[in-house]
């Protein structure tokens, strides 16, 4: 499965910060339900990798780890049975490591220099990040424009009211985003 595959599940990749193991299966069955296939768990908890590795066990769910910023973190998620990977940002010596070992990956940009260097690397997906400090849909749309095969996941203050305003641009696949579990 490629990236652009699991971009494509659905218009919207729900975030998931999660501190309760327990809390995971039941959560990634309602989002299942819902429609939400592709999970990106962050590795921003002690306990993310067993959450994740929970999730994966809930039949339709592709579950990703995000939040990956060195390799030790990517071979940990593979380990834990991701499916994916997302990063914040894109260095040459993550995004080399993602490739090598064969894992769908969406690097973080939010530069034009960002964006050349994922090309550089064979890449044209890419999570669009922090979307609304990095200059909201004005900022994307310019930077799109030159690159007329790279596709986003903008992630980073997308709500559930602006969703639907950066799933209309062209060049956005689908948005990463909280709001549908917070609270």
């Amino acid at each position: 499965m490629t990236i652009d595959v699991i971009m494509r599940l659905g218009p919207i990749i729900p975030v998931i910060v999660i501190d309760d193991v327990a809390a995971a299966r039941p959560l990634a069955e309602r989002l299942v339900a819902a429609g939400m296939v592709a999970l990106e768990v962050t590795l921003r908890t002690p306990t993310a990798l067993e959450a994740m590795a929970e999730m994966a066990r809930v039949p339709g769910a592709i579950v990703g780890a995000g939040t990956v910023v060195s390799e030790a973190q990517l071979d940990a998620a593979i380990d834990a049975g991701a499916q994916f990977i997302v990063s914040p940002g894109l260095t040459e010596r993550l995004g080399c490591a993602a490739i090598e070992r064969g894992i769908p990956y969406l690097p973080g940009v939010a530069t034009a220099a960002d964006i050349m260097r994922g090309l550089d690397l064979g890449l044209d997906r890419f999570k669009f990040f922090p979307a609304v400090a990095s200059g909201g849909i004005p900022a994307l749309t310019a930077l799109a424009a030159p690159f007329a095969t790279a596709r986003f996941c903008p992630t980073g203050g997308i709500t559930a009211a602006t969703a639907p305003d950066w799933l209309a641009l062209p060049s956005v696949v689908c948005v990463g985003g909280s709001w549908m579990i917070a609270g």
